[in-house]
């Protein structure tokens, strides 16, 4: 599998994309006025302590306080993971005025403040530190026995041979950790506890609410997470940021610094590799399937429904071969847009329905293996009474909708207005509550093109009804400002 990955730099916007064997499968987002701040470290303050749910509120400086859960919270008699703090109260962990060291695993999603953990975690290229315990953990994504055991045994002999004892906590050794030399383990260890140094330092200084960690921009955040050595390819179209991301490389990655190149192209970047359309269709509720099935994908606060049709495909053998084939296409697809639009949560998958066990069997093989290639942690629930998969995706950052996006003024996120036809009618009524509230010798409504059209069109006679009912003349004004829901009834 070839990898290539393109960042399209700007000073407002830095955007970053995947691209797998030739098809986009990944998009980063990151504006300056709103930088994501997953990763950050705060010393807080805690301002209220709920005892009903287990949690308590954490002001980190920002405009809305940040959640923590009992669970989340490290006490003083714990050293490792493993410890079970939820099964203590939260009042006998933290309580209203106390200072907190805080790191933020979720940015703050709609009117939900940022989630935060007191298990501090700090990610280099092969390493995860993790200053408040001694665990020595490995990704399970290295699955051979071996590899783990030598990993294990790189990362202990390099710390008994630490010349500084008084350093604790523990490691986490990443994926791109496999087939690492004791020279890689040996300089992230390094770097980690000089970083862990310098924080402190500043948690020490500081008063909460205060940021006394800040993650890495965009650009060498993708770098230190992303690159592994499938990427043949990093192109940046910003020739400051091409050299930050080639010393990054440089003295992160050398084995791919040459693979870091400048595009000074006139045609934009994300224009040439197909990048802007895939975006676009990733905005939209439908994704059309090659074979002429379609999938429609809605995205509410509670969860993500996936609705899988065979649309226009109809096969050359029977139905069940015809349904067997749009899913198998449908999981992949499936797996595709999950990373791509990084919708996160409760999903449910609405695969059509299948008789054959051994289909079924075989498209939930065939999505779980296109889910393998995914970043983000996964759990699935297997397939419902009903015929669902229900599976849940780990939430870390907004969605692409959310962050590209907001709620129509119009329709207020329904998705749908009402029609013409009931706009009339309320008008109607809003005519017959003002003829018994206020005595007037004429009225003019105010309302769309649409509406006013059809008031003088289809309803007519209606109009003319109503003039008759009520003894005053009624006159119509188009406003083009107006939306299709909007109107005003004026006393003359």
């Amino acid at each position: 599998m070839s990898e290539e990955i393109l960042m399209n730099i700007t000073p407002m916007e830095s955007r970053v994309a995947l691209v797998e064997n030739g098809v986009l499968q990944e998009i980063y987002v990151e504006r300056a006025r709103s930088r994501g701040i997953v990763g950050n470290i705060y010393k807080g303050k805690v301002v209220r302590v709920l005892p009903g749910m287990q949690a308590a509120f954490v002001d980190i400086g920002l405009d809305r306080a940040a959640f923590i859960h009992a669970s989340e919270i490290v006490s003083r008699c714990q050293d490792k993971i493993g410890d079970e703090p939820h099964e203590r109260p939260i009042y006998e962990l933290v309580y209203e005025g106390q200072s907190l060291v805080v790191q933020v695993t979720k940015d703050p999603l709609g009117s939900k403040g940022a989630r935060l953990t007191t298990h501090i975690s700090i990610p280099a290229r092969y390493l995860v530190h993790m200053p408040k315990n001694n665990h020595l953990g490995i990704s399970l994504r290295i699955e051979d026995t071996e590899e783990r055991e030598r990993l294990r045994q790189l990362v202990e002999s390099c710390l008994s041979a630490d010349e500084n004892q008084s350093r604790s906590g523990g490691f986490i050794l990443r994926t791109a950790a496999e087939g690492i030399g004791a020279d890689e383990v040996r300089a992230d260890v390094l770097f980690l506890h000089r970083l862990w140094e310098t924080i402190e330092e500043n948690i020490r200084t500081s008063k909460a609410p205060a940021n006394v960690y800040e993650d890495l921009p965009l650009h060498l955040r993708t770098v230190r997470d992303l690159v592994n050595p499938n990427i043949e390819k990093i192109r940046v179209d910003s020739r400051e940021t091409f050299e930050k991301v080639s010393r990054f490389v440089g003295k992160l990655v050398p084995e791919i610094d040459g693979r870091v190149e400048y595009y000074p192209g006139e045609r934009p970047i994300f224009d040439l590799f197909g990048v802007e359309d895939e975006i676009n269709k990733a905005l939209s509720r439908k994704v059309q399937l090659k074979s002429g099935g379609y999938l429609i994908i809605d995205q509410t606060e509670a969860m993500t429904t996936i609705d899988v049709n065979t649309g226009a495909f109809v096969g050359h053998r029977n139905l069940e071969e015809t349904i067997f084939k749009t899913n198998l296409e449908a999981a992949v697809a499936i797996a595709r847009q999950l990373r791509l639009r990084n919708l996160g949560g409760i999903i449910i998958i609405d695969f059509i329905d299948m008789d054959d066990g051994e289909h079924q069997r075989q498209v939930q093989r065939a999505f779980e293996k296109a889910m393998e290639q995914d970043h983000a942690k996964t759990n699935f629930t297997g397939v419902s009474e009903l015929g669902l998969v229900e599976m849940t995706r780990k939430r870390t950052r907004e969605s692409l909708e959310n962050v590209l996006c907001e709620h129509c003024p119009t329709c207020e996120g329904r998705g749908t207005l009402k029609t013409a036809e009931t706009v009339c009618y309320e008008i109607f009524r809003e005519i017959l509550r003002a003829v018994r509230a206020y005595d007037g010798d004429s009225y003019t409504v105010l309302a769309s093109e649409a509406v006013i059209d059809r008031l003088l069109d289809e309803e007519s006679s209606n109009v003319a009804d109503l003039e008759e009912f009520i003894s005053k003349p009624i006159r119509f004004q188009v406003e083009p400002i107006y939306s299709q829901e909007q109107f005003d009834v004026v006393l003359v």
